[in-house]
């Protein structure tokens, strides 16, 4: 099978066409003949040797697919051969054949095409997570997102707007601002020329955001816990800002705020399928009834996932970065 893989860590051109064998599904698994991969900060991260791969998994870039199941453990999954899926894999997935748990296997959305379906999974598997799982947006919370024009800022808006929650998101330039308005942001704050902090607490007529979903870390944290709410939780899914910060932790302990975070990529399967089975329930007939919807900036052939990762890095896009595999 034709595949992208890291050649050596490096720049986006260390990403290499290859011909590979094709991967053999261990029991529980299948093997889907894939569509279109998504492409993801942590593949970035991957190929700049930041982000180790976790043991017995692909070391082909890739954590998300769609695409025809062709083989593998059927069993008890209620899928079958032929069947039209996307999957959350923990690599492989820049490439023609790709296994996946069956358990973290979903149907393509009714309406949905196969490059369409492939830009879900990581991003609803990782803001179901941190969001309403582990940070629990409740009903009537209100919801700060930062990076939104980001894969994940995209789905983290448009989830929690059909969920009826009041979002904002931060974003790099005007233009992107608007972008997260369209798509359901009640306010999109220009962090270059606005302190999102001031700007959260007067939308919130002072009380401040139930839940921030940062990708940034660094010196931001000292700001969102300015702009927490009593009892606010941030949930931490990425440190592009940096890992470290002085924190007042006298507010911490005063307004009972909470900071966590999280990886999804080692996590166990069973933990993966629990997320998966929520989404099917909460998220997917959001998606069959468009209250969601794809956002696609660029997409690219498989042989050209050097220029993916180079656009990803440039910070030029709002949504999501493909490969188109067929």
């Amino acid at each position: 099978m034709r595949a992208i893989e890291i050649s050596q860590y490096g720049p986006a051109d260390v990403l290499k066409p290859v011909e590979r064998p094709l991967p053999t599904p261990k029991a529980g698994e299948v093997l889907i003949k894939v569509h279109a991969a998504g492409v993801n900060r942590p593949d970035v991260f991957q190929r700049l040797g930041q982000y180790p791969v976790p043991p017995g998994a692909s070391d082909l870039p890739g954590l998300e697919v769609a695409g025809e199941i062709v083989g593998g453990d059927l069993e008890g999954s209620g899928l079958a051969i032929g069947e039209m899926v996307c999957a959350l894999v923990q690599g492989g997935g820049y490439a023609e054949y790709c296994t996946a748990p069956a358990a973290q296997c979903l149907p393509v959305p009714q309406g949905w095409s196969a490059l369409e379906a492939a830009s879900l999974p990581e991003t609803c598997f990782t803001v179901w997570s941190n969001v309403f799982d582990r940070a629990g947006l409740a009903d009537g919370e209100t919801l700060l997102v930062q990076g939104g024009t980001s894969g994940i800022g995209v789905t983290a808006i448009q989830i929690a707007t059909a969920l009826g929650h009041r979002v904002f998101a931060t974003a790099g330039s005007d233009d992107k601002c608007r972008a997260c308005e369209a798509l359901g942001a009640e306010r999109g704050i220009n962090y270059r020329g606005e302190d999102f902090a001031q700007v959260a607490k007067t939308l919130t007529d002072g009380r401040g955001v139930d839940v921030i979903l940062d990708m940034v870390g660094g010196d931001y944290l000292p700001r969102e816990i300015s702009c927490l709410a009593d009892d606010g939780r941030i949930v931490l899914i990425a440190l592009l800002g940096g890992s470290k910060a002085m924190l007042d932790m006298g507010q911490v302990l005063r307004r009972r705020l909470t900071i966590g975070g999280s990886t999804l990529r080692p996590r166990p399967v069973a933990f993966k399928a629990a997320i998966a089975a929520q989404l099917r329930a909460r998220v997917w007939p959001l998606l069959e009834a468009r209250r969601i919807k794809p956002v696609i900036y660029q997409t690219f052939p498989l042989e050209q996932a050097a220029a993916a990762h180079a656009l990803m890095e440039s910070g030029a896009h709002v949504g999501k970065i493909m490969l188109q595999v067929i």
